[in-house]
C-alpha cells in the first residue's frame, strides 16, 4: 500500500473555485492509478467558505501549525491583487507552510504567498495580467511572466486558472513518474505538458501612448500601417531627426528600440490574422514580415511555439479564404 500523501488546499471567502477544483481533480484521478493522495480543505478559522461563484465550500478544518501536509496549495481569488492581502489571511497562509513538504500557488495565489513572505528571494510566476504587479509587491522575487509554472526548491507557483492543472500534473509526475501521470492526463483530456509559455494566451501589445508628440506621430504611423517600410532610416526621415535621436526617444519613453517596436506591432497584427483564420504565410505578408520564416522566428522567440501551433489553439472555427 502506498503511503498516504496529504494535499491541503487553503480556502477562504472569494477563492477561485477552478483554482481548487482543477488541481484537486488531478490528484483524485491519480488515486485511480495507484497514488494515495488525501485531499484536505483548510480555511483560516475552520469555518466553511464561499467561492467566487457563490458556491459553499465545506472544509475539513482550520489551518494549524501542527499539520504538516506533503503538499500545501494556495489558490487565488478575483479580488487579488486589486485589493491588499489582509494581514490575518497572510498569516493563515504562512502557518502550515512551515512544515509542508512543498508549497504551491495557483494563479493570483502567488500574491498570498508573497504577502506571507514565502516568495522572498525566489523565482515565481502568476497570471500574465498581473506579473508586473507581483514584481512590484515582491521586489526580491524574480518574476517569470511567460512561465506556465515555476519551481524554486520546494516552492511552486503557476500561471492563471487552468495552469493549476499543469502544476498538479507536474507534482504527480514528481511523485509517481511519467507513466501514471500520462494516464491521468489522458483521462482528463489535457496535455501532459503543453508547449509554449503563457504569452500565447495574453492580450495583444497595449501600453500608454508616448508623451512626446513627435514619437506619438511615429507610433501612430506604424500602428496604422504595420506592413509599410518602417526602417530606422525611414522613420527618422518622417520626423526629420537623426536615427540616433529617434533611437534615444524610443529608449527613453518606451524602453525599446524602433525595430523591436515595429516587430511587436507586426507580431500583434499577424496573431490577430491567424486568429481570424488566415494561413501563416498570408498573415506574415499582410503584417509586413519579409516572409513566413521571419514570422516563425518571432513566434518561437516570443511564444515558444510555431504560428501553426498557435493557430490550431486559438483561430476561429470559420476559416478565411486567403486565396
Amino acid at each position: 500500500m502506498p503511503v498516504p500523501h496529504d494535499v491541503a488546499f487553503f480556502v477562504y471567502d472569494g477563492v477561485t473555485l477552478l483554482d481548487v477544483a482543477g488541481p484537486a481533480e488531478v490528484f483524485k484521478e491519480a488515486n485511480r492509478f495507484g497514488a494515495a493522495y488525501r485531499i484536505l480543505l483548510l480555511s483560516p478559522t475552520g469555518g466553511d467558505v464561499r467561492s467566487n461563484l457563490g458556491f459553499r465550500i465545506t472544509v475539513d478544518g482550520a489551518v494549524s501549525a501542527g499539520a504538516a501536509p506533503g503538499t500545501y496549495l494556495v489558490p487565488g481569488a478575483d479580488r487579488y491583487p486589486s485589493t491588499p492581502i489582509p494581514r490575518d489571511l497572510a498569516e493563515a497562509v504562512r502557518v502550515p507552510a512551515a512544515g509542508a513538504g512543498r508549497v504551491a500557488s495557483i494563479c493570483t495565489g502567488a500574491f498570498l504567498l508573497a504577502a506571507a513572505g514565502l516568495l522572498d528571494g525566489k523565482r515565481a510566476t502568476t497570471h500574465w495580467k498581473v506579473t508586473h504587479e507581483l514584481a512590484a509587491r515582491c521586489p526580491t522575487c524574480r518574476v517569470e511572466p511567460d512561465a506556465i509554472y515555476v519551481r524554486d526548491g520546494t516552492t511552486y507557483t503557476s500561471a492563471g486558472v487552468t495552469a493549476g492543472i499543469d502544476l498538479a500534473l507536474a507534482l504527480v509526475e514528481e511523485d509517481h513518474g511519467p507513466e501514471l501521470t500520462r494516464n491521468v492526463a489522458r483521462t482528463l483530456v489535457v496535455y501532459l505538458q503543453r508547449s509554449g509559455g503563457q504569452s500565447q494566451f495574453s492580450a495583444p501589445l497595449q501600453g500608454p501612448p508616448p508623451r512626446s508628440p513627435a514619437l506619438r506621430t511615429i507610433t501612430d504611423l506604424v500602428t496604422a500601417n504595420p506592413s509599410a517600410d518602417h526602417s530606422l532610416t525611414s522613420l527618422a526621415k518622417h520626423l526629420n531627426v537623426s536615427t540616433r535621436q529617434l533611437t534615444r526617444l524610443f529608449h527613453d519613453e518606451l524602453s525599446t528600440t524602433p525595430a523591436r517596436y515595429v516587430e511587436n506591432i507586426r507580431f500583434d497584427l499577424a496573431r490577430a490574422l491567424l486568429d481570424q483564420g488566415h494561413n501563416a504565410t498570408r498573415a506574415a505578408a499582410l503584417a509586413g514580415f519579409p516572409g513566413y520564416e521571419s514570422l516563425r522566428r518571432v513566434f518561437a522567440r516570443k511564444l515558444s511555439i510555431s504560428p501553426a501551433a498557435y493557430q490550431r489553439r486559438f483561430s476561429t472555427a470559420r476559416r478565411v479564404n486567403a486565396g
